[in-house]
């Protein structure tokens, strides 16, 4: 008998509208402790909304919400205790060093130590003698990020985390967050970019239009994926061989190389390859937005128009 970690954050039919529009359609939500859960879709999509209710910025309108075994409208004060939060959009102006004001926020939360903001100001590169106000986009989002990971909550719930940062500073967020999980803390990770939460996340869930159309464990999703692989020979081959193997498709044959799409297991291809002397061979690895907007018919151009009067009604 399979034993499941406890629930962190458990949503039954959470609606939520403003004004005439239908921001969330009944989500349901089950995250479990001790895992990073990527929360996926399109700008406007609902990801934002939901978070804020569970936060009880907002209110929902129905549904039942659960969140470190509490409801956030009757106890806020109580769970954002233990959460460390980073919203999509950082409203920070003061004239103070940032340390003054991560200093002055740890302090809320019961004392923070120099060291512990330190430490994190160094692993993203973010000068603490610097005005709030002076800083670019990224080293604002990176005040954020030390405010957010800076207490070791239980419940981490990131809002498009990695905004403003540069390709190496990514990276260095994303071990910060392995690292919370491996302490046994939860990752709640939205974002537009699923690239962003591929390497990381155990689960992902995607909205669309505010309704949560999958959730998927991310290594049963890639093992099941499609994927591009090109197998270059000694010598030409026969294509025919290879199109009736199983899993594969679209096989086409240039001379010594061969390119073809693997449904799940390349076994069979394998296999195959292996009767010949192979020279190389490459696997272009699936990307999830392929895998998510596309397989479950979430993407295209429309579905960021469509949710632009909820990302404007939750600002």
């Amino acid at each position: 008998m399979t034993v499941h970690p406890p629930r962190v954050i458990t949503a039954t039919g959470l609606t939520k509208s403003y004004g005439r529009h239908r921001a969330l359609s009944g989500v349901d939500l089950d995250v479990r402790q001790g895992e990073i859960f990527g929360f996926l879709g399109p700008n406007g999509a609902g990801k934002t909304t939901t978070i804020r209710i569970m936060l009880d910025l907002i209110r929902r309108d129905e549904g039942e919400l659960s969140v470190l075994g509490h409801d956030p409208r009757t106890d806020g004060v109580h769970i954002r205790r233990d959460i460390g939060y980073l919203p999509g959009e950082l409203a920070m102006s003061s004239r103070r060093p940032a340390r003054e004001l991560l200093t002055y926020l740890g302090n809320l939360r019961g004392g923070v130590s120099r060291g512990r903001i330190d430490e994190l100001a160094r692993r993203l590169g973010l000068d603490l003698a610097r005005p709030i106000r002076g800083l670019s986009k990224g080293n604002k989002q990176k005040v954020g990020l030390v405010q957010a990971f800076m207490h070791e909550p239980r419940l981490l719930v990131l809002d498009e985390p990695t905004s403003g940062l540069d390709p190496l500073l990514q990276q260095e967020f994303l071990a910060m967050v392995r690292e919370a999980r491996d302490e046994g803390r939860t990752v709640f990770m939205s974002s537009h970019v699923l690239s962003e939460v591929q390497d990381v996340a155990d689960r992902a869930a995607i909205i669309r239009r505010g309704r949560i159309v999958a959730v998927e464990d991310m290594d049963a999703l890639r093992e099941r994926s499609s994927r591009k692989i090109t197998l270059r020979f000694t010598e030409p081959v026969s294509g025919d061989q290879f199109a009736a193997a199983e899993n594969v498709r679209e096989v086409a044959v240039e001379g010594d190389t061969l390119h073809c799409v693997v449904d799940g297991s390349p076994d069979a291809l394998v296999k195959l390859a292996a009767q010949h002397t192979v020279l190389t061979l490459t696997s272009e690895e699936p990307d999830l937005e392929e895998l998510f907007f596309i397989h479950y018919n979430g993407g295209g151009a429309d579905a960021g128009a469509e949710g632009e009067a909820d990302r404007d009604a939750a600002a």
